[in-house]
């Protein structure tokens, strides 16, 4: 089966072993490509079979067991056959406020299909995968990889009738799958204009050395969240000993909330790839990744076409404007489902064709990256920024912002607000004022850095987005009064669940605890005791956790636990202790089926809950 007329799966004459040689082929049978050739047989085939495992496996010279691991890892991909039409909602917290749920169900029930399963005839599968990058525009649905956004009960009904007559993805109406960048407010660098290579000019005019120095200068900080300095991170890199250095663009923004990245690669590519090639012209790095996030699938080959301009213009490749030795080229990596990736260790482990495990850190990247090798993992949105740096100076640069926190940032603002969208300001911009330009009124919190973030209270709102004292990589989520933030909470609870990789047990179980105890309180079963033990949770994660994600699980808890604790009260039946199972209750229909209701029918108090 392959991809045809739009993404919907057909059988061709192909044979398996014809895909794999060819797959195989293409990606030059090395192991570092293990991911996008077991995402590309599945792309011809459907899914991933048995036989192909073994394939691979023996083509790459890799024990089945990896091969598998690996296919298993990623929840984009499937080791059993999924319906020719594979539809996954988006259930991030934003898309719950706009009825994603209520509208899957009406889908399972016109299609006759039960969520996470695929439908007799093997026509359809429908399920719900995590934030697809899309809030600003939702409830969105990915079909076969390709987004449909603004989803409607009547779009809805709409999508079951083109998916029972099995109608192609391109005879679809083409308006289903558009995607705006709904940028609201420009600065800086949205306000850019970008003649391919004026960046590199300027940079390379200056020399490597010089052209580090300004990034230095300028005091460019990481936009992905973790706020570290640009220019140390490059000059470390420099300096670090071997011969070959690698660039790596994280584009795996896989935080709830969060859709900058998607606005720049798709209207600012240039920005993006220029970015990443001052950064090798400093660094001396000759190799380049971009790891986009599967979600964004449907931007791959638009990427590929601008990378291709590039190189046609000399802005990659050998000689890069005509300068003997600056060699560097770009190459994309696409992630397959597993937002642990955007953990830049993970992240690696991915590009290498590995589960995407987080490392033991040091060795930190740029010393001991990709393959070995002395490696710069940057942001979209940071290495968009030192264009700015090339062309206006560092001074320039500095002077907007904060002491601490230099330049703009992009904001996605999605929830209850009036214009959803990409806002761009300079740091130190007040959470009023943010709120004041979005339309946003009635506000009771604000989650800023997404489901791993702050959630800030009507009396914090004065205070402002910078490193110093709100940082965030982007996520801006607004909940009015009407919102119940303790069901906000329980979504970012299942999402970290869903989404730890299971390397270490703290995380592993400490999450799933975490889950059970949200649950336990959703049900009307929850006690005083279960919110000490949510707390204790909480410390045993930060204390034990491998990497960033266990570290920050408890935090939507924890956040709205101080700061909203009546959302948790009002559901507490005890402030003792509280069992999650009822024996006595279980039993009622038996009760009801036999027609007794007399007091040897009932267990005593004791007994149900012993």
């Amino acid at each position: 089966m392959t991809l045809q007329g739009g993404g919907i799966l057909e059988p061709i004459a192909n044979s398996l072993d014809a895909v794999l040689e060819a797959v195989l082929s293409n990606r030059r049978r090395d192991p570092t490509q293990l991911l996008q050739i077991l995402r590309e047989v599945q792309e011809q085939v459907g899914y991933i079979p048995p036989p192909a495992l073994t394939a691979i496996a023996a083509a790459l010279k890799l024990p089945r067991a990896r091969v598998e691991g690996v296919a298993g890892f990623y929840s984009f991909l499937h080791l059993q056959p999924v319906g020719k039409y594979r539809v996954l909602f988006s259930d991030n917290a934003t898309d719950r406020l706009l009825g994603n749920l209520d509208l899957l169900g009406t889908m399972c029930q016109k299609l006759w299909v039960e969520q996470g399963k695929v439908s007799e005839d093997g026509l359809v599968s429908v399920d719900v995968t995590s934030c697809t990058g899309m809030c600003d525009q939702g409830p969105a649905l990915l079909v076969n990889g390709r987004p449909i956004t603004r989803l409607t009960h009547q779009r809805v009904n709409e999508i079951c009738e083109l998916i029972r007559s099995r109608r192609p993805l391109s005879l679809w109406p083409q308006e289903y799958f558009r995607v705006e960048d709904n940028i609201r407010r420009k600065d800086d660098l949205l306000n850019t204009v970008l003649e391919p290579g004026a960046a590199l000019a300027a940079a390379m005019a200056l020399g490597p050395e010089a052209w580090l120095g300004e990034v230095q200068k300028s005091s460019l900080r990481g936009r992905g969240g973790a706020g570290f300095t640009t220019g140390v991170k490059w000059e470390a890199c420099r300096n670090a000993p071997g011969e070959e250095r690698v660039i790596v663009c994280n584009a795996d923004e896989g935080e709830p909330g969060t859709f900058k990245d998607r606005v720049l690669l798709t209207s600012y590519p240039d920005h993006v790839f220029e970015g990443m090639t001052l950064a090798a012209y400093a660094t001396g790095a000759r190799q380049g990744f971009l790891y986009l996030r599967g979600e964004y699938r449907y931007l791959l080959e638009p990427l590929e076409a601008a990378l291709q301009r590039r190189r046609e213009a000399g802005l990659l490749g050998q000689g890069i404007r005509g300068q003997a030795g600056f060699d560097f080229d770009i190459e994309i990596h696409l992630g397959a489902g597993a937002y642990v990736c955007g953990e830049e260790t993970a992240l690696i482990e991915s590009l290498e064709g590995k589960r995407g495990t987080p490392r033991i850190r040091p060795p930190f990247p740029v010393i001991k990256g990709y393959l070995g090798r002395p490696t710069v993992v940057n942001n979209v949105e940071t290495l968009a920024k030192t264009v700015l740096i090339a062309l206006e100076g560092a001074e320039r640069f500095a002077a907007v912002g904060t002491a601490q926190s230099t330049g703009t940032k992009l904001l996605s603002i999605s929830g209850d607000c009036a214009f959803p969208g990409i806002y761009e300001y300079p740091f130190g911009v007040s959470i009023e004022q943010i709120l004041e330009d979005c339309g946003a009124t009635d506000v009771q919190a604000v989650q800023v850095g997404g489901a791993s973030g702050t959630c800030l209270a009507s009396y914090e709102f004065h205070r402002g987005i910078a490193y110093e004292d709100v940082p965030t990589a982007g996520s801006f989520m607004i909940f009015d009064t009407s919102r119940d933030l303790f069901e906000v909470a329980r979504n970012f609870v299942h999402f970290f669940a869903h989404e730890s990789c299971g390397f270490c047990t703290p995380c592993r179980v400490g999450t799933s605890l975490l889950q059970n105890f949200m649950d336990k309180l959703a049900t009307g079963h929850g006690a005083k005791y279960d919110l000490a033990d949510i707390e204790w949770i909480n410390r045993l994660l930060k204390a034990a956790s491998h990497c960033g994600l266990g570290l920050a699980a408890a935090n939507p808890v924890v956040e709205t636990l101080i700061k909203f604790r009546p959302a948790y009260e009002r559901r507490l039946q005890s402030l003792d202790f509280a069992p999650a199972f009822d024996l006595d209750q279980s039993l009622a229909e038996a009760r009801r089926m036999t027609g007794r209701d007399d007091a040897d029918a009932h267990l005593s108090s004791v007994e149900a809950h012993r």
